[in-house]
């Protein structure tokens, strides 16, 4: 294992971070804040509570998923993009450094900024509504696994698309939306059949369900459901950067 290659690149992806913080950091966790003002401490103080989770605290969870999931994907996704952009992808490539090390160096770091901001939303939200955390093991657990996962399908993003503007098409017209009716802002439970059935399409749900039930006990799936389809697409993207890599699919032509 080339460990100084790794560290080589997620070290430069780190600082890139840094150069940018404003808008790595400080912009999401701004928009959060607003979304906390305006359905928390606004909206919220005049709704009921839902499954005995005051409707602030409720939000919380599908906040944070919201940011998680569009920042894991834009930040991997760039990370490989702009060298594939530039030409010097084939440095990369040259480098005595294996596909899973090229990998875990992009990834870890896109991950680690989506931990941060995850983090950074977290303490936020308490300045605007009091919560509580009733799993946090498995809080961490679903922060880093949902992280690593979805950065490493916007790794695959960053492979697959050819101009900037195919980075943003995946995370404006598919995640969001999935996120907004995957029970982000409300339980599915309250949803009459046949919407509730069809919303269990959605994976976006068992990502929320799951860290809802982290935080308060509370879930709209069961938690091992939710851990399951996780990890179920998270074995999807590991296989398919493998197999990127061993075609060479948009990345050595």
């Amino acid at each position: 294992m080339n460990w100084y290659g790794i560290r080589a690149i997620y070290q430069f992806e780190m600082a890139r971070t840094w150069r940018t913080l404003m808008q790595s950091i400080a912009s999401p966790v701004l928009s959060t804040s607003l979304y906390f003002i305006v359905f928390g401490a606004a909206i919220g103080s005049r709704m009921g509570e839902i499954d005995g989770v005051s409707y602030g605290a409720f939000i919380i969870p599908g906040l944070i998923m919201l940011s998680l999931l569009s920042e894991s994907i834009s930040n991997a996704s760039f990370g490989i993009f702009f060298p594939k952009f530039s030409g010097t992808i084939y440095e990369v490539l040259s480098a005595p450094v294996s596909a899973f090390e090229i990998v875990a160096g992009y990834v870890g770091a896109a991950a680690s900024k989506s931990i941060i901001l995850g983090g950074l939303i977290l303490v936020t939200a308490r300045f605007f509504v009091d919560y509580e955390i009733v799993h946090p093991f498995w809080l961490l657990a679903f922060l880093i696994l949902t992280s690593v996962t979805f950065s490493l399908f916007g790794f695959i993003i960053g492979i697959w698309a050819d101009d900037f503007q195919k980075l943003q098409v995946i995370p404006l017209m598919v995640i969001t939306p999935l996120t907004f009716l995957g029970g982000a802002f409300y339980s599915i439970d309250m949803l009459p059949d046949p919407w509730r059935t069809i919303t269990l399409f959605n994976p976006v749900v068992y990502l929320i369900s799951g860290f809802r039930w982290a935080f308060y006990g509370v879930a709209d799936v069961n938690v091992a459901v939710s851990l399951g389809m996780t990890l179920i697409f998270l074995v999807i993207c590991l296989t398919a950067v493998w197999w990127i890599f061993r075609t060479g699919y948009r990345i050595k032509t």
